[in-house]
Order: C-alpha cells, then structure tokens, then sequence
C-alpha cells in the first residue's frame, strides 16, 4: 500500500536528486572533459560528435526540469536514452561493477530505473508545471478512516 500522505514527499526527493545527478554529470562533461572533449570521445565511440552536444544539453535542460517539477514525468522518460545509451556503449562492456575500469553498468542501470520509477511515481509535491494528464492529489487535514 501507498502511504499517500508522504508519496509527493518521496516523489520530490527522488526528482531532485535525480535533476542533481544530471548536473554533476553535464558538469563534469562541460568543465573537466570540456564540451571538444566530449565530442572527441564520442567521436571515439563511433558515434556522432553532435551527439554529445545534444546529450550535454538534454542533461542540462532536462535535469532543471526534474529540479524545478516542469513536466518531470516526461524530462525523466526522455532522459532514459541518454543512461541507456551510455550503457550500451560506454558501460555494458567494461562488465557489471561500476568499480571496474570505464565503469560498469550497475550505477547507469540502477539510474536508469530510477528515472522510469519517476515516471511512474509523477511529477511530487512542488512540481511548478506538472505533467500531462497528472491529476494532483488533494492532501486533507481529516485523517482517514
């Protein structure tokens, strides 16, 4: 059973930290790796260098999102891509630990679950712009009988 007294709390909780999340990690993209860093080892991936412009954004952009509550049960599920694809590219084959060299899968996979938990959960308690289709719940001083 849900407690829905404290859910928007637990959902509030879990929405900043992931926001807080996000910017750490554009943070360390934008100022230790550098945004031509960044690119260059995406480039080293095989993958598009544009590709890492669009990834540092979308953690920038999307991670304010979740932060603030505007639309944080969309920004959490179109930040999935970018976890997933980190770990099929980057983390899948450096194994399971995050421990091991290039860091392994675990932590990405356990994010990347925790943002569809967001989803699921919905926007909490202080969204500024709650989702679509997000009814918000009515806390009642009465208790429940």
């Amino acid at each position: 059973m849900i407690d829905s007294r404290t859910a928007p709390y637990a959902a509030l909780l879990l929405r900043v930290a992931l926001g807080a999340l996000f910017f750490a990690h554009a943070s360390l993209k934008l100022f230790v790796f550098t945004p031509a860093g960044t690119a260059k080892f995406f480039a080293s991936l095989g993958l598009p260098p544009a590709l890492a412009y669009a990834t540092m954004a979308a953690e920038v952009i999307f991670g304010a999102a979740l932060i603030l509550g505007v639309y944080a049960r969309f920004a959490a599920l179109l930040l999935t891509p970018v976890l997933l694809g980190a770990i099929f590219t980057v983390h899948g084959p450096a194994g399971f630990f995050f421990t091991n060299p290039h860091g392994g899968w675990e932590f990405p996979a356990f994010w990347t679950l925790a943002l569809v938990v967001q989803a699921l959960l919905g926007d909490g308690a202080y969204a500024l712009v709650p989702s679509l289709g997000s009814r918000r719940v009515m806390m009642s001083a009465q208790p429940a009988e």
